[in-house]
């Protein structure tokens, strides 16, 4: 009996990441942009017309990550101006770090950003409450994943925990909704001072799609601060994992070359 699921389980190959820091994403995850200018910039002008977040602008020209949608069609429609690379390192501890400009190589962390306090008390150890506030289920799904055999975050002691009043934190997903923004308010209440809030996600960071809607209330954001700002649509595994770590101070990103 045990012969035949050993042998199904050796045809699944290795599916644990030895090493989260040693991870390289495929070639068509969309991450990372690069932007070059050029001196005909109607490509980047068709592009900022059609993006539905207006994440583009043309001067200067930035490509706002915190609004991205990673859907791609900016590249294809300006293709000498505007490529997706795989790298997977875009959250920051600064909303304003999150505007890509021509010429940069990487998203900044922005290090001095983060309160001391954070790596000194959750350095070892980080209990986190989700809270879908108004999501489609993509980031949150994501978020799931970060769990699972593949990366096992937990053994860096970053789980997510059921209750608010056992968590150290709040991972928002959603553009927050009308409907969920008393809840918000309560979950994030709930949780023990001092504590961290993470927004991840386009719609998280921005409103995303629906940041103009009257069903949209983001005052949340105005009330209180965000240590963390993770963007995709949805926010890659990776994306969270690296955020993270780097937030609790147990990685270092180079910063972004100007």
């Amino acid at each position: 009996m045990i012969l035949p699921k050993i042998k199904v389980l050796r045809s699944h190959g290795r599916q644990y990441i030895p090493d989260l820091t040693e991870v390289t994403l495929t070639d068509e995850f969309r991450g990372r942009p690069e932007l070059t200018a050029t001196d005909d910039m109607s490509d980047v002008e068709a592009a900022a017309a059609m993006c539905p977040t207006a994440a583009i602008t043309t001067a200067p020209f930035t490509l706002d990550l915190g609004r991205c949608l990673f859907c791609g069609e900016c590249a294809l429609r300006a293709p000498r101006n505007i490529r997706f690379t795989n790298d997977y390192r875009i959250g920051s501890a600064s909303r304003e770090a999150l505007v890509v400009r021509a010429g940069d190589t990487a998203v900044d962390f922005r290090h001095d950003c983060v309160r001391t306090e954070i790596p000194r008390l959750f350095g070892h150890a980080l209990k986190l409450r989700q809270v879908s506030a108004g999501g489609d289920a993509s980031n949150e799904m994501e978020l799931n994943a970060t769990g699972n055999v593949n990366f096992d975050f937990g053994r860096y002691g970053v789980e997510f925990t059921a209750s608010p009043r056992h968590a150290d934190g709040v991972v928002i997903t959603g553009p927050v909704t009308c409907n969920m923004a008393a809840a918000l308010e309560m979950c994030y209440d709930a949780v023990p001072d001092p504590k961290i809030v993470i927004a991840c996600g386009a719609d998280a960071c921005s409103g995303g799609l629906f940041a103009a809607s009257r069903a949209v209330d983001r005052s949340f954001f105005e009330r209180h601060r965000v240590d963390l700002w993770l963007p995709g649509a949805p926010a890659h595994p990776m994306v969270f994992i690296e955020g993270v770590m780097n937030l609790t101070g147990r990685w270092r990103r180079r910063e972004a070359e100007k």
